[in-house]
């Protein structure tokens, strides 16, 4: 890539929510687009400049560094909300990241959108601007009502909202017509409230946001360890000899990994990151709280090998390794640990014979990497003592996500790579308490364990049938099944897949609740009636009568840490989590015996409940107050597996067909740098060197020449779904990037609109957000059609 010298118009630009006509057409307004070659190291000056731009748009020049400072402490600060990587052992007073910053400052905007704002505004004219729009207006202040004959949000008492929601659920024919999501912004406390409200009233509808993201890890490793979560704990990676990160962009997703990596390369580490399209963590970057590096502007490399395999081809590029693996042990028995096999694995016969019958011709042309790669990459293992294996959402949002993840299990198993240090699987949760919602409770699938502990101790009777995750909560509401929809945190109409199919799913309902910080597009496409009940952000103080409460989250690797606000509120209106869910729960259940007024009081008295049902959760009080909390336990990381036969189970899944026919291409969905799920900060991606265009498609070169596109040419996307019906988008503009021919990938949430409700994991359930077969053509009608059809209006056929 070479930098652009003429930049487009921005009144070109796609329009960046569904139905946007002109207010706000994004961040950026003014000027044009453009995309550079740009090779700086991530981290370093480059977020030093975009963290003061932030504290600058915030305007809190002295509250912005404090709470900043603030971050990640364990006395007296709070949990970073931006991502859930662990927190530096050894007390780093700089334990921060540049995202984690925007996010915080993000929320301490001093705009406030209160009455004034909806007398002015109606939903129909506020459902005509853009996402960034929308949420730039501010802080929400007080809890608000739909009125359908002003089409306009009034202002409604907590009292009376309670039991606007309770009057609705009593009123339902079944339990089972109501469904509660869970965003991973919810505090171990809250979540336990919950799911407990939800129990006690009858039903496991409780899809939360890892149906989405990393459903596929937990059932895979369910399967192969007997455990949900990964094995590793921080130390481990401050130790192994080879880390493997596989669909993950670690400077966006979880930039605070880039000193791991960086401390990693300097001891002599291998690094290998795979990942079909080369993005800046693989690199190098200058850690910000090293000043010595910051002076002298000292670069560290976070790479010592890059594989590209095609979108999909990981499960084969996986058993590549492993034949290679195998085929040194048939000469060197030492090449995989025969007595670790031996004593605590399942399957390892099958699994070889599965191995050894595969071509390596045919694993090169399903991986799309050539042989010689991978048989480097195996060497690379097989000169490893101690090997991580870490991946994110770039595996399991695809098809076979939850057989990839198997994959990764045996590779490991084969050396012995589990239950001891520096070694296992570490799967990169992105939300900060996504981990801990399953924990304690958030799972349409609960098991027999949980709800039994739940109804002896706190004395309700659990439902038991399995309830509905995200696909099939949307399809409910679609279908008039699911009347009632509740959400705590996110914004579910744009995270979710199938964007035109899920706005008309969530109008379809009786009511709507969404707990939430900022307006954003899902309380625009709510139900008959509808509510919005703001919270307390994690960065704010929660007083309640017994005095000033913390919460807990847990991390990606199983730490539980205790974290309290630190910033006035900025409405006393505002309620946190725990208020909000514990006056639904009483108005839904006015008779019930669980003593919500008496948690909300004190949320020691929550967390005394949570140590009595939750296993790992014993003396929960005393234990998340010691210096940096206290790690659940993990039996797989003890080799203690927890499968039926108890041993860790060797998977043996056919090798899929992932190659397209000629003409079609694999699209996966990502975030741009400056995005935070769904929420936009700017129109720019720093690391792939895009300035002010959310509306692209990062396509090969040689694919872009086939198809006769310049770049910056306009483009129509579409995608074809397994019932034969086609979604398409137009006016996308087709950007050069390096990734393998027949692969391209573009921006969530603007593109989720491809992904059909019914494209999803038979085995995890997870729609293929990153796995969707599409067609690009160079757009009809040229540059008038730029950005005519934004996102949402998509046509399907």
């Amino acid at each position: 890539m070479t930098p652009e010298p003429d930049a487009v118009p921005a009144d070109e630009l796609g329009r960046g929510a569904p139905g946007t006509p002109a207010r706000g057409r994004g961040p950026n307004r003014g000027g044009g687009f453009s995309q550079t070659d740009d090779r700086a190291p991530t981290a370093g000056w480059g977020a030093a400049r975009s963290v003061a731009r932030n504290v600058v748009r915030s305007r809190e020049f002295l509250r912005a560094p404090r709470a900043i400072l603030r971050m990640n402490h364990e006395n007296g600060g709070f949990d970073c909300p931006g991502c859930a990587w662990p927190d530096d052992r050894n007390g780093l007073h700089l334990d921060i990241c540049e995202n984690g910053i925007k996010h915080v400052t993000w929320e301490m905007t001093r705009k406030r959108v209160d009455r004034s704002f909806f007398a002015e505004h109606t939903v129909t004219e506020l459902a005509g601007w853009t996402d960034f729009a929308l949420e730039d207006q501010g802080r929400l202040t007080e809890p608000l009502s739909y009125d359908s004959e002003t089409d306009r949000y009034v202002p409604i008492s907590w009292s009376d909202a309670f039991t606007l929601v309770g009057t609705a659920l009593r009123g339902l024919d079944s339990p089972h017509e109501a469904s509660f999501y869970t965003s991973g912004r919810l505090s171990n406390e809250a979540t336990f409230l919950y799911q407990l409200w939800v129990r006690e009233f009858g039903t496991n509808n409780l899809p939360d946001c890892s149906n989405m993201c990393h459903e596929a890890s937990g059932r895979a490793l369910t399967a192969a360890l007997g455990t949900g979560k990964g094995t590793c704990d921080i130390t481990d990676w401050d130790v192994a000899d080879l880390l493997i990160v596989m669909g993950v962009n670690a400077a966006s997703n979880a930039p605070r990994m880039l000193t791991s990596l960086a401390e990693a390369h300097r001891r002599g580490a291998q690094i290998v990151h795979v990942n079909p399209m080369v993005e800046a963590a693989s690199r190098r970057t200058i850690v910000p709280h090293e000043f010595l590096a910051m002076g002298t502007f000292r670069t560290t490399e976070t790479a010592t090998m890059t594989v590209q395999p095609r979108i999909g081809g990981d499960l084969a590029l996986l058993r590549g390794v492993a034949k290679a693996v195998l085929e040194r042990a048939e000469t060197d028995p030492s090449a995989i640990d025969e007595q670790f096999i031996e004593r605590y694995t399942h399957g390892f016969d099958a699994y070889r014979e599965t191995v050894r019958a595969q071509e390596w011709s045919e694993l090169v042309h399903q991986s799309g990497v050539p042989e010689r790669e991978i048989r480097d990459l195996a060497e690379r293992y097989l000169t490893a003592h101690r090997t991580i294996v870490a991946w994110c959402l770039g595996l399991t949002q695809q098809e076979h996500g939850c057989d990839t993840v198997r994959e990764i299990v045996n590779l490991l198993l084969l050396r012995g790579n589990l239950g001891r240090e520096g070694a296992g699987v570490s799967p990169v949760r992105g939300h900060s308490n996504v981990q801990g919602n399953r924990t304690c409770g958030i799972d349409h699938r609960p098991d027999e364990e949980l709800l039994a502990r739940l109804d002896e101790v706190c004395g309700i009777q659990s439902p038991r049938e399995h309830g509905l995750d995200t696909v099939g909560t949307i399809q409910a509401m679609l279908e008039g099944r699911v009347k009632v929809f509740v959400a705590l945190g996110g914004n579910f109409a744009l995270a979710a897949p199938d964007t035109a199919t899920t706005i008309a799913a969530l109008r379809n309902t009786d009511l709507t609740v969404q707990v939430s910080t900022k307006l954003n597009r899902s309380h625009l496409a709510h139900g008959k009636r509808a509510l919005i009940l703001p919270c307390l952000g994690r960065t704010e103080r929660d007083v309640q009568r017994c005095g000033e409460q913390g919460v807990t989250v847990e991390d990606s690797m199983s730490m539980v840490h205790l974290s309290y606000g630190t910033r006035r509120p900025p409405s006393p209106e505002l309620r946190s989590e725990c208020a909000i869910l514990a006056g639904m729960a009483r108005a839904t259940l006015p008779d019930s015996a669980t003593p919500w007024e008496r948690y909300v009081e004190d949320y020691d008295r929550i967390r005394d409940t949570m140590a009595k049902v939750l296993p790992g959760f014993e003396d929960f009080n005393r234990r998340v107050r010691m210096p940096l909390g206290f790690r659940i336990r993990q039996p797989a990381r003890e080799r203690v597996f927890l499968t039926g036969s108890g041993r860790a189970e060797f998977g043996a899944a056919p090798l899929p067909d992932v190659v397209l026919p000629p003409g079609r291409l694999m699209l996966s969905t990502m975030r741009s740098h400056d995005q935070w799920n769904t929420t936009i900060y700017s129109d720019n991606d720093r690391y792939r060197g895009v300035r002010n265009l959310r509306t692209l498609l990062f396509m090969n070169p040689e694919d872009m020449a086939e198809r006769g596109l310049a770049k910056f040419g306009l483009v129509d996307i579409t995608s074809f779904a397994r019932d034969g019906s086609t979604r398409s988008v137009f006016g996308y503009r087709a950007v050069p990037y390096d990734l393998p021919r027949g692969n391209v990938s573009g921006y969530m949430p603007e593109l989720n609109v491809l992904c059909a409700l019914g494209d999803f994991s038979v085995a995890s359930g997870q729609p293929l957000m990153k796995h969707q077969i599409v067609e690009v053509v160079p757009a009809r009608g040229g540059d008038a059609r730029a950005g005519e059809l934004p996102l949402g209006t998509a046509f399907a056929e």
